[in-house]
């Protein structure tokens, strides 16, 4: 860490996810080894090649939005807003005028308002475009899960959204991070909400062979570093992080869950899907947190990978992983959680920081289910099928996203 920098901890978690719409009952998801993916109920798939995805489900926005708020706004801003004030519940933060414009929000999708965009270009297509909703525009920009977070919250500090596909909630905590690293906010609320079941979001990753096609058994379909692997699942919902500095943290005798410590990002700049031969990229990114954080491989006691369950990123992320932390790495556990949730795409870097926290706080790696085939190109110890207790004082997380964005952030128990 760079002298004159802000410590900046974790004070508060949310979450609404296929196996669990609060963060306690997605951490007994997690670590009983609970299955989030089934047939697809939000739309007829009965056409698609892939008919089944990780849906949240039993989702009640009630208790936390208005009934008109919930008519109105699209899937992923309701996930995010949630999430959000589940996390600043969770850290006892009271936002006021007197410190609304110290804290800040910033929450990370890979493809915003999908579900919007589909219906209303149904409508202008059967209706005509006076028809069209004058919420068309707000609620599908990806920005707009921060925006009605900040207006549900009060926050009037740094705001924005990132949008670098599959690694957007990753961006969003390590900008995050560096906000309050320089001073120049108090507090974040920061993570990533995605809704792209949809349609289109379905037939788009279909045909671009990047999804699993076990429709005859699909809650197998997800199975990272498994040898049989053929594709991700696609998935929903939020994950959101409350960071502050510690000075602030401490001020307010807020409980501290873990301290986030290291944030390395780079791009491949080689294809618009997938990775660099090798997981050159990922590696970088692993490095640069590891250097950020002032952590040597040996502190390194779990990595929640990206894990996608797609052939090229798990054989090129157990490249990078090797590469980065060299001998180490065979001896660190390394467990997908995108095996239970399936892939939240912009949104899973923000449920997969809220698992390494908890893996810190509770001492237990969550596993890799449905793992049955080694590979010997995925040689790592993916913690298969059943949870693992484990004293954690540094945590890894990973998130690669088409277009070639690597983000890696580091967690570390609070000494």
């Amino acid at each position: 860490m760079v002298e004159g920098l802000q410590r900046v901890v974790v004070t508060g978690l949310g979450a609404v996810t296929p196996i669990g719409n609060t963060v306690a009952d997605y951490w007994t998801g997690l670590t009983s080894g609970k299955n989030g993916v089934a047939p697809i109920t939000l739309f007829d798939a009965s056409a698609h090649a892939c008919r089944f995805a990780a849906e949240v489900k039993d989702f009640d926005p009630s208790g936390y939005l208005e009934a008109k708020e919930a008519k109105r706004w699209d899937r992923f801003c309701k996930f995010g807003v949630v999430a959000a004030k589940q996390a600043l519940a969770d850290a006892g933060l009271e936002i006021n005028e007197s410190n609304a414009e110290r804290i800040g929000i910033s929450i990370g999708s890979g493809v915003g308002g999908l579900l919007t965009m589909e219906t209303q270009a149904h409508v202008l297509a059967d209706k005509g475009p006076s028809r069209v909703s004058p919420f068309t525009v707000p609620m599908m920009i990806p920005n707009m899960a921060t925006g009605l977070a900040a207006i549900a919250l009060g926050a009037k500090g740094p705001s924005s959204a990132v949008a670098t596909a599959c690694a957007a909630g990753s961006n969003a905590i390590g900008d995050a991070f560096r906000i309050l690293q320089l001073g120049k906010a108090d507090a974040m609320i920061c993570g990533g909400a995605e809704s792209a079941i949809t349609p289109l979001g379905v037939a788009g990753f279909a045909s671009a062979k990047a999804l699993s096609f076990r429709n005859d058994d699909p809650a197998t379909a997800s199975r990272p570093f498994d040898r049989e692997r053929d594709g991700f699942v696609i998935g929903e919902g939020a994950g959101i992080l409350v960071l502050e500095t510690l000075a602030h943290a401490q001020a307010r005798g807020a409980t501290v869950l873990a301290e986030l410590v290291g944030y390395g990002t780079t791009c491949d700049a080689h294809h618009i899907t997938a990775p660099t031969p090798g997981g050159v990229g990922g590696a970088a990114a692993i490095k640069l947190a590891l250097a950020d954080a002032g952590l040597a491989p040996e502190s390194v006691g779990y990595v929640n990978a990206h894990g996608t369950s797609t052939p090229a990123n798990d054989s090129n992320e157990t490249a990078a992983i090797k590469s980065a932390l060299g001998a180490r790495a065979l001896q660190i556990p390394v467990s997908s959680t995108k095996s239970m949730t399936g892939h939240l795409l912009g949104g899973s870097g923000g449920i997969e920081a809220v698992a390494s926290v908890l893996a810190i706080r509770h001492g237990v790696v969550p596993p890799t289910i449905n793992y049955a085939n080694p590979d010997p190109d995925c040689d790592l110890d993916v913690v298969p099928n059943t949870a693992r207790e484990a004293t954690l004082d540094a945590v890894l997380s990973n998130s690669f996203g088409f277009g070639g964005h690597n983000v890696c952030l580091a967690f570390r128990r609070i000494g």
